[in-house]
Order: C-alpha cells, then sequence, then structure tokens
C-alpha cells in the first residue's frame, strides 16, 4: 500500500492511518521524501498526520531522516497550526543527535514556540530542546541561558521538569 493510498482510504480510522504511515516511513526509507513533498502541499490535518507518523517512526529509526528531511521539520515549526508545530519538534527531539551541524536553526525555532499560548507546543519544544542540551555541544553555551530566561516566565512545571531534567545531565 503506497501511502498515498493509507492517507485517501476513508475506512481507516486516524490512529491506525497515522501507525500504517509510520510503518510505511520505516520500511520505505528511500521513497519519505516523496510523503515530505506530499505534505508540504496538504492541508493541516493531513501534514500533521504525516508529521506525526515521521515522529513515531523516528522513535525507533531516527537514522531515516536526511539532512534536507531534518531541514523540512525546522521549517515545519514556523508553521501556523499548532499540531505541526508539536509533531516537528518531537521529530527534531528524536533525531538531534544524528543532525548536530544544523541545530543552530532548530534551536531558533525551538526557542520561537517555547513562548507559545499552547502547552503542547511549549511542552514538545522542551522536548526537543532538551535532547539538544544534552547533546553538550557548543549550542549550549547560549542555549542555556535562554532556557533559564524561559524557566523564569513558564508556568508550567511538567515543561520545568524537562528543562531542568534536561541542563542537569549536560551538566553531569
Amino acid at each position: 500500500m503506497s501511502f498515498e493510498e493509507i492517507l485517501n482510504d476513508k475506512t481507516i480510522k486516524p490512529k491506525e492511518k497515522t501507525q500504517l504511515l509510520a510503518d510505511w516511513i520505516s520500511n520505505n526509507t528511500k521513497e519519505v521524501n516523496a510523503l515530505l513533498l506530499y505534505s508540504a502541499k496538504s492541508k493541516d490535518a493531513i501534514k500533521g498526520t504525516c508529521i506525526e507518523a515521521f515522529e513515531m517512526a523516528t522513535k525507533n529509526k531516527p537514522e531515516i531522516i536526511s539532512s534536507s528531511a531534518f531541514l523540512f521539520f525546522v521549517e515545519a515549526l514556523k508553521d501556523k497550526a499548532p499540531r505541526v508545530k508539536w509533531e516537528a519538534a518531537r521529530v527534531i527531539g528524536n533525531v538531534a543527535s544524528h543532525h548536530q551541524k544544523n541545530l543552530k536553526e532548530a534551536t531558533i525555532n525551538l526557542l520561537s514556540n517555547a513562548s507559545h499560548t499552547g502547552t503542547v507546543v511549549r511542552w514538545s519544544s522542551a522536548y526537543a530542546l532538551g535532547e539538544i542540551i544534552k547533546l553538550k555541544t557548543s549550542i549550549n553555551k547560549t542555549l542555556v541561558p535562554k532556557i533559564n530566561g524561559i524557566l523564569d516566565t513558564e508556568e508550567k512545571n511538567s515543561i520545568k521538569k524537562i528543562y531542568l531534567s534536561a541542563i542537569k545531565k549536560a551538566s553531569d
């Protein structure tokens, strides 16, 4: 079954569709750019489903994301749809260790989303930023002070906990 058939099949329930797409991505790694191009031209709901499928697939296979695919997710952080933002952040968190040369722009976009009104967008941004901090790269020199500033204003303890845990692991 192709990704288009999965996405267009009205008999498949949304969660099952996402899982089928994640499996398709894992089994068709040479064709993931076709799905990215398709999702880039799609409406927010389909784009969100596609990116969520990438998030599921990258939990176990982060190496499937190429540099160009990584940049797609970095750009998706700027999308107007909150679901697209949070799913893209989770993909970036899953694959950050494989794309350390491209983390600067990702960090800029994630920091922008760290003050979003939506809790899930902020949580997902915290997850990705936390994963970047744990890599102990030179980015931490500027990133950690910015995160400390976010900690001063963040109202959700669950989000604060993500940042504090990452900073602690990076300092060990």
